[in-house]
């Protein structure tokens, strides 16, 4: 019985980490490896993430770089980031890609508001479905014939779900918060 309300802890906080994860790749003024995550670059015939050939930094607030291990792939690993439409350019010198983030806008700041509001939104109702399929398996629960738990105890489960669920829910709004204010900060 405790275990449905642990497998929904465990759930929730994996969607509270995909949300930490989009969030990460939204743009927010100043430089992020994150930005860079979904990018593969193919390497010898298979497809790879961009920071397994070659190393990804942010040496400066406002420049990524990357030092590809194998100097033959930088072609490669250009055209995947201009596929990728970051909004970056992505300059070589024939031994590193530098990426320099362009100042943003009040309007892009706005528009990057907005997605990291909807990223929000997706991760809250992944932890509500969570809660409405851990509600179900209890009244599953509840019906079983064989079940020796009392309606009271059902509830009380059901009641340390949705205690779960508003803690995530808030963390999740409390990590939009910081990352509004990580975008709109000049």
């Amino acid at each position: 019985m405790n275990e449905i309300v642990s497998t929904c802890k465990d759930k929730m906080e994996k969607a509270i980490e995909a949300t930490k994860e989009r969030f990460a790749t939204i743009r927010a003024g100043r430089a992020n490896v994150a930005m860079l995550d979904g990018i593969k670059v193919e390497s010898y015939g298979t497809e790879m993430p961009l920071n397994q050939v070659g190393t990804v930094s942010a040496p400066e607030p406002r420049l990524l770089m990357i030092d590809p291990w194998d100097k033959t792939l930088i072609p490669k690993i250009e055209k995947m980031i201009m596929a990728a439409n970051l909004g970056l350019t992505p300059n070589n010198d024939g031994k590193v890609i530098r990426l320099v983030m362009p100042e943003l806008t009040a309007e892009r700041r706005k528009e990057y508001v907005k997605m990291a509001k909807t990223e929000a939104e997706n991760g809250k109702i992944a932890i509500r479905n969570i809660r409405k399929d851990s509600n179900n398996d209890l009244k599953r629960l509840s019906k079983d014939k064989d079940n020796s738990l009392s309606e009271d105890e059902i509830k009380s489960l059901e009641n340390d779900v949705q205690k779960l669920t508003d803690g995530f829910i808030k963390e999740i709004d409390d990590l939009f918060a910081k990352k509004e204010k990580e975008i709109t900060t000049v």
